[in-house]
């Protein structure tokens, strides 16, 4: 029972015509409720769904293939992110007439935030690229002084491309996206080398230039 009435006469209460007034105490039991509140408890966290660890999926090539693959120049596109993350891109080996160029920032980002980046432009060159190159394969190199963010923003580009071409490609064949032929399936091909001197000197020279053009 959750709580009981007692009624009792007031202390030293006179006799006489008029009745004596009936105080009424009050006893509550608790222990119901402490039982509701671990059932709460236990509910509480049962029910709870935390927060899933944040993953990028990255498809590596068996260790059996992991060997070094020749590309010629011509299918070579390189992408830099500088220590300002700041997004390049070149076709083969820079030189002094074949210099990095600057991927456009945010027009819509103010200017006092500097150089913003700009995922349409850098879907668009990729788009572009490996439309006019069947053979095209990419290599990002991400200086050290750049954030996580960046190569974060590169791969989910390319993700991006790779998925909206073979869901494009499966809709025009009337196939399901994992029933198309593999000689029409879209893999982008890239790599994520590793940043080094020379590629210091490259950024020095391709930042004069875009200063002197007034790009940068």
């Amino acid at each position: 029972m959750a709580g009981a009435v007692v009624e009792r006469a007031a202390k030293g209460a006179k006799k006489g015509l008029r009745r004596p007034k009936r105080r009424i105490s009050i006893r509550i039991d608790m222990t119901p409720m402490v039982d509701i509140a671990f059932l709460l408890l236990i509910f509480y966290m049962v029910s709870t769904v935390f927060a899933m660890p944040q993953a990028m999926e990255i498809n590596l090539p068996p260790v059996e293939e992991d060997k070094p693959v020749e590309i010629k120049e011509s299918n070579l596109l390189t992408i830099r992110v500088d220590g300002e993350s700041r997004f390049w891109w070149n076709l083969k080996t820079p030189t002094p007439s074949n210099l990095p160029v600057l991927i456009p920032s945010d027009p819509e980002a103010e200017d006092s935030l500097g150089y913003v980046f700009w995922p349409d432009t850098l879907q668009g060159l990729l788009l572009e690229q490996n439309r006019a190159n069947a053979k095209l394969s990419t290599l990002v190199l991400i200086h050290q002084d750049a954030s996580y963010e960046d190569m974060v923003n590169i791969l989910d580009e390319i993700d991006v491309i790779e998925r909206s071409w073979n869901a494009y490609t499966a809709e025009q064949l009337g196939v399901d996206v994992n029933d198309i032929p593999k000689d029409q399936k879209f893999s982008y091909r890239y790599a994520i080398g590793d940043w080094e001197a020379r590629d210091d000197n490259v950024m020095e020279a391709a930042i004069q230039s875009a200063q002197t053009e007034g790009v940068l």
